[in-house]
């Protein structure tokens, strides 16, 4: 190269070595180049979109189980620390929230609640979750039927306990007549029965001359005419079928009142749900609703979503065909496909009407469920089944553990729902198949009922959770809501706690009590294993899900009574705030008007909110 190629090449120099660096140089910049812009890369990848600071955070993770600060990024959770480290990953863009020293959970999961099915309902339903006494639930109702138009009802779903009433009793048909002399009233009361006024037993066609339902009663006068009492004896077929003939929700109205549903969970700082299906919810017909949601980025809970079989005597027939149609895991980390259940097939039906004696399940119950579990273990689909009795749960895994001799369930996720009266060598039977069983606080309700018929002492482990979890199975919790207990995850929080029903009756033991960690854990950690996510969900750690809940009060401190009163101020999912109040209300989505017009969630908003003035106060 002569001193003109170099000077071009820029890499002349008259002194003795600068000539070889200088190529040196030229010939590395590409390299420097495309090392600094990958640098660059990584730094934009370790920029927060979001920041929270100055918490309280309970991350129920092994090696940071407390800290201060925790970024997101891209709708997971990039880093938890100190305020110090994690606002090291702040760039310009970077939203910063405070949260004045407040305590912060992971998102919490429900493993059992009815949310589809609800979603479709909810506009309709005048919530009695909370009210402190039966003189505001029959005002509440005579005030929503003047307000709610022919040919509609008003519905009062479960969710509410006659002990949680400062009367500590049920209305009569006198007073619901009284409050509603003529607009149909439908008031359900855990499975055990409904009260209907004189309206809704037109509406319905019931007189002297209608049937009684198999497995269930229309309470009649001396002259045989219905009073308006339906009991379940023990069936609620009578009590869902009579509900369903009411008048629906437009398909709008459904959509705008499923987004409502999830927003009222997002208020208890849910973010997840493991849906068990229903009596007359339908698939697909009736998915449509929450998968036009998902298709349009409107969930804001997370759902896992098990298929309940319709159709007694053809159970088999529903399920073949949906193995045909979907998968467990189709869809994705909004909206997915779990299994099948919580109903398998309606001969294993052993409902818990405390009320009523324990029925027997029919002789033909075995060969029932023989097929239909085979049918699901070789496909690979996991499942659930409903099992309150441990007479019950002995023949339900006498079924499983000969299918499993023959086509092994290999590591096939599956469990029992409710479980209340299991056994010890159950529960051992249960683990040796792989299953986990998921609870619920039923017992907060029907606890004083369990009482009366079977005795103090045997409620004493109704379920025996404390006992599963020292025997390492696989434990989730939920609320089994809306037609018997409340969707308020903090009643059921609170009941594995204190071992109290809704009334304040302490059902348990200290030996059968969680500390607080413990429960929460149920909520988190522990639902996400009935859905396979417990890799993506339940803790505070990086690279999860950033779905999270900062409170009200700090559910580790505050006094016992207080934890049922507990809600969300700032409900993150997925990295997006869905839920904000009081100094985080800003923050909030903007408020959804609600349709229809007469609708009861636009007076009442849910759940009973303590000290709120409502229209029939004024």
């Amino acid at each position: 190269m002569t001193r003109v190629q170099r000077s071009r090449a820029g890499i002349y120099s008259s002194r003795p070595g600068i000539l070889v660096i200088a190529a040196w140089r030229l010939y590395s910049f590409p390299v420097e180049k495309e090392a600094h812009t990958a640098a660059r890369k990584r730094e934009k990848t370790m920029i927060a979109d979001l920041i929270l600071l100055n918490g309280r955070i309970t991350t129920l993770s092994k090696d940071t189980p407390q800290a201060s600060a925790l970024a997101i990024k891209d709708g997971r959770i990039l880093k938890v620390g100190t305020d110090a480290e994690v606002m090291a990953v702040k760039g310009k863009t970077t939203q910063v929230i405070d949260v004045n020293d407040r305590t912060v959970i992971p998102g919490l999961n429900d493993s059992h609640i009815h949310v589809i099915r609800e979603g479709l309902n909810y506009n309709m339903e005048l919530r009695w979750d909370g009210v402190p006494s039966l003189a505001d639930a029959l005002a509440m109702l005579h005030d929503q039927a003047r307000r709610t138009p022919p040919p509609q009802w008003v519905r009062v779903i479960g969710g509410w306990s006659e002990f949680q009433f400062s009367e500590r009793r049920m209305p009569t048909l006198r007073e619901i007549n009284e409050a509603a002399p003529e607009t149909p009233v439908f008031v359900l009361h855990l499975y055990d029965r409904a009260f209907l006024n004189g309206a809704a037993l037109r509406a319905l066609g019931y007189t002297r001359d209608t049937p009684d339902f198999p497995g269930g009663e229309i309470q009649r006068d001396r002259k045989g005419n219905p009073t308006g009492l339906l009991v379940a004896r023990p069936n609620a077929l009578l009590l869902y079928a009579s509900l369903a003939k009411g008048p629906k929700l437009s398909y709008d109205d459904q959509l705008n009142s499923s987004r409502h549903f999830m927003r009222e969970l997002n208020r208890f700082g849910v973010t997840s749900v493991i849906d068990a299906g229903g009596g007359f919810q339908n698939y697909p017909d009736d998915y449509a609703v929450i998968k036009e949601l998902a298709r349009r980025d409107e969930l804001t809970v997370r759902f896992s979503y098990n298929l309940f079989t319709q159709r007694p005597k053809e159970e088999f027939g529903d399920f073949n065909k949906w193995v045909s149609m979907t998968h467990p895991g189709e869809g994705d980390d909004f909206f997915r496909v779990n299994g099948a259940g919580e109903m398998l097939v309606f001969s294993g039906a052993d409902f818990e009407d405390f009320l009523e004696p324990r029925p027997d399940l029919p002789p033909t119950m075995e060969e029932d469920l023989e097929s239909v579990v085979r049918l699901l273990v070789e496909n690979k689909w996991p499942f659930r089944l409903h099992a309150t009795y441990d007479q019950s749960i002995s023949r339900f895994l006498n079924v499983f553990e000969k299918i499993n001799r023959e086509a092994p369930f290999d590591g096939l996720r599956w469990f029992l729902d409710h479980a209340e009266t299991i056994s010890e060598p159950n529960m051992e039977r249960v683990m040796a198949l792989g299953g986990g069983i998921a609870i619920q606080n039923r017992m907060a309700y029907q606890g004083e009922h369990f009482i009366e018929r079977y005795g103090a002492k045997a409620a004493e482990h109704t379920p025996p959770v404390a006992r599963m979890l020292e025997m390492g199975i696989s434990v989730g919790a939920g609320t089994d809501a809306t037609r018997v207990a409340s969707y308020n995850p903090w009643l059921s929080l609170y009941w594995l706690v204190t071992g109290r029903t809704a009334g304040g009756t302490r059902l348990y033991p200290a030996s059968n009590l969680l500390d607080r960690t413990a429960a929460l854990r149920l909520y988190t950690i522990g639902s996400a294993w009935f859905s396979g996510e417990e890799t993506k969900k339940g803790a505070i750690e990086e690279g999860k899900l950033a779905d999270l809940s900062v409170l009200t009060e700090d559910y580790f401190s505050i006094a016992e009574e207080r934890i049922k009163h507990l809600e969300s101020v700032l409900t993150i999912l997925n990295g997006k705030v869905v839920y904000g109040s009081e100094e985080f209300a800003h923050l909030a989505p903007p408020p959804l008007p609600v349709s229809p017009d007469w609708s009861p969630v636009k007076v009442y908003r849910g759940y009973h909110r303590a000290g709120r003035e409502y229209e029939h106060a004024a």
